[in-house]
């Protein structure tokens, strides 16, 4: 014969909230024993102090040159006569070596005188060329 428990019975759980705090805990407590235990070494550096801005330079950094039809050419909207080209490229490169150039053509400007004024920033040594160019407008057929 089977004679039943006064008390009732009750199964084992096992708690998952308690044992997620304890983990966090170690983790935690492992993070902060690692980091004491690194010791952070280094070489002392004499940075620079802070001092008064360099003087501004009124050096252009880039230039827009611009051929219109019949040879004009204009630097930065200028006016510059055809034989003064060069000698105006010559002072811009030697006031900046690393200056940029834009060149760019109208529409009914020959494209044999953009090369003419491309070949005189490259026999200057002006590396840093760039050419501005518009889309065609659409035309309907």
């Amino acid at each position: 014969m089977h004679v039943a428990s006064p008390l009732p019975k009750k199964r084992a759980r096992i708690e998952i909230i308690p044992l997620i705090d304890i983990m966090f805990f170690l983790l935690a407590s492992f993070m902060m024993v690692s980091l004491s235990q690194t010791h952070m070494k280094g070489i002392r550096v004499n940075l620079p102090v802070a001092g008064a801005p360099p003087p501004t330079t009124n050096v252009k950094d880039t230039v827009s040159i611009r051929v219109s039809p019949g040879n004009a050419v204009f630097f930065d909207n200028q006016f510059v006569n055809d034989d003064q080209v060069l000698p105006t490229l010559y002072k811009l490169h030697a006031a900046n070596p690393n200056i940029k150039v834009s060149i760019s053509a109208e529409m009914m400007s020959i494209h044999g005188d953009v090369i003419a004024v491309l070949d005189k920033v490259r026999q200057v040594g002006i590396q840093k060329v760039g050419y501005q160019i518009r889309a065609a407008p659409a035309t309907n057929h």
